[in-house]
């Protein structure tokens, strides 16, 4: 895919702007930044979210990760990527002593709009809604002036706006987990691309969560079992194992690497499939 002209300039902030990049919420927020935009030093990922049904633009393997942790975590109930700063110099009361000339572009001289890497809303149990914002960053990374420059700055601002703010790195996010996530996470959205109807699922789901209480023998042995019983094609029944995990009707655990191969499995049923959990969870 080729990228857009990486220059910043006044024109490109007003088009930004014109487009509602940075506002709205849910599957109406638009991310500041996307990755058609500019470069990125990792992988780029486009990610459909649970929490928002909406492609989520991520940058780097590390914060894919961390959205993938996000996704899990029942009390999070919207992420928004590349949250932008636009009120910045108003919103900063004391900031004689910071370099915003760091942040503009050597072109144009234009200041980039700086933004934050996850603006998170949860759900408190009291039922109020908590935002939370996260930069994401490599360790390594904390040692360069420029990055704790604008590590500064974005934590000036969201204590100006009463937010919690803070630093996560790789050190933070378990990468084993983050795995799991994502080797489950698609199964929640994608079953009529698989042919099958919600009925069917409900009927599939719930006749294998049968096949796994007290499972004596390997995930892979019983998926393979169960395809052949209904004559379906080899992966299916591996593929509702997926779905059950990240609908959470079975608990599984996910601090450790799932291995299908291994013999009985450690399985906790926690509710059997029906139309109201499909259409609640799936999108």
């Amino acid at each position: 895919m080729t990228k857009r002209n990486q220059s910043w300039n006044e024109n490109k902030y007003n088009r930004f702007v014109k487009e509602g990049r940075g506002q709205g919420a849910g599957k109406e927020y638009k991310p500041w930044l996307t990755i058609q935009d500019f470069p990125s030093m990792g992988r780029v990922s486009r990610i459909l979210g649970w929490k928002s049904g909406r492609v989520h633009h991520l940058f780097s393997d590390l914060q894919a990760r961390y959205f993938y942790m996000l996704e899990w975590e029942d009390t999070v109930v919207d992420i928004r990527e590349h949250y932008p700063l636009l009120d910045l110099e108003d919103a900063i009361q004391h900031k004689s002593d910071l370099n915003f000339k760091l942040f503009t572009d050597k072109d144009s001289g234009y200041p980039y709009t700086l933004s934050t890497n996850f603006l998170i809303t949860i759900n408190r149990a009291d039922g109020v809604n908590l935002q939370l914002a996260r930069s994401i960053k490599m360790a390594s990374e904390l040692e360069k002036k420029k990055t704790l420059e604008r590590l500064e700055i974005e934590r000036r601002y969201w204590t100006e706006k009463g937010i919690d703010w803070g630093v996560v790195t790789q050190k933070e996010i378990s990468n084993v987990l983050a795995k799991n996530i994502e080797w489950v996470h698609s199964c929640l959205y994608s079953y009529a691309e698989r042919g099958f109807t919600q009925d069917e699922l409900i009927y599939l789901g719930n006749s294998l969560i049968e096949r796994l209480v007290d499972a004596k023998h390997s995930i892979r042995k019983i998926t393979a079992d169960f395809d052949k019983e209904f004559n379906y094609d080899s992966g299916t029944a591996l593929f509702v194992f997926k779905f059950l995990i990240a609908s959470k009707q079975i608990g599984i655990d996910m601090t450790n690497q799932i291995d299908v191969n291994l013999s009985n499995p450690t399985i906790e049923v926690k509710s059997r499939v029906t139309n109201e959990e499909v259409k609640r969870k799936c999108l």
